[in-house]
């Protein structure tokens, strides 16, 4: 490892994981991966997003207006805590096999529904205007994590459209899942 290199501890699937990686990639920041094989969740990880943002504040992932601040808070705070983690493995796991489909579905599109709300007086050509924030860090992994999950995107136009546009991106096509060293081969790009 090298000295002043940060270390990012990431499992390739991880939707915590991947919201970092995403950070680190827009915010050009250089840095050593030790892959982790995660039986559940890694935990919140937004706390790391808060403290790239305060100590390398290049680009910017909040903005600086209070009430677009609030807004990219809040629908960061939607995804990372109100939808993804009712997917987590250790949830799924208690729920079984023969009924995960059905409650990832559930969980998914209910907080869905709320954020293609949230979306339509927020968006511009991502979440919260025209700049890339917070909340498009945490909507690109779960909108993976729906496809992963099937969920029928048409009553979802303005998440599919960002979606879309984040994906374009360089940050977010290196971050992405398929292209880290821990992925399995038969998932690669």
């Amino acid at each position: 490892m090298q000295a002043g290199k940060p270390v990012l501890y990431s499992y390739f699937r991880s939707s915590c994981s991947w919201r970092v990686r995403i950070a680190l990639a827009l915010k050009g920041i250089d840095f050593e991966m030790v892959p982790v094989n995660l039986i559940k969740d890694g935990g919140q990880q937004l706390a790391i997003i808060e403290y790239l943002e305060e100590t390398r504040p290049t680009p910017r992932l909040l903005p600086q207006d209070p009430k677009k601040r609030a807004s990219v808070r809040m629908i960061s705070d939607l995804i990372a805590s109100g939808i993804q983690p009712l997917q987590n493995l250790s949830i799924l796991k208690k729920v079984g096999e023969e009924t995960k489909l059905t409650w990832a579905q559930n969980a998914i599109t209910s907080g869905f529904n709320a954020l293609e709300q949230i979306l339509q007086s927020t968006a511009g050509k991502y979440c919260v205007g025209d700049e890339v924030t917070m909340a498009d860090l945490c909507l690109v992994p779960q909108v993976a994590n729906a496809e992963r999950f099937k969920v029928d995107f048409t009553p979802y136009p303005t998440i599919s459209c960002i979606n879309k546009r984040l994906l374009a991106l360089e940050a977010f096509q290196l971050s992405h899942p398929c292209r880290q060293p821990d992925t399995p081969t038969e998932l690669r790009a």
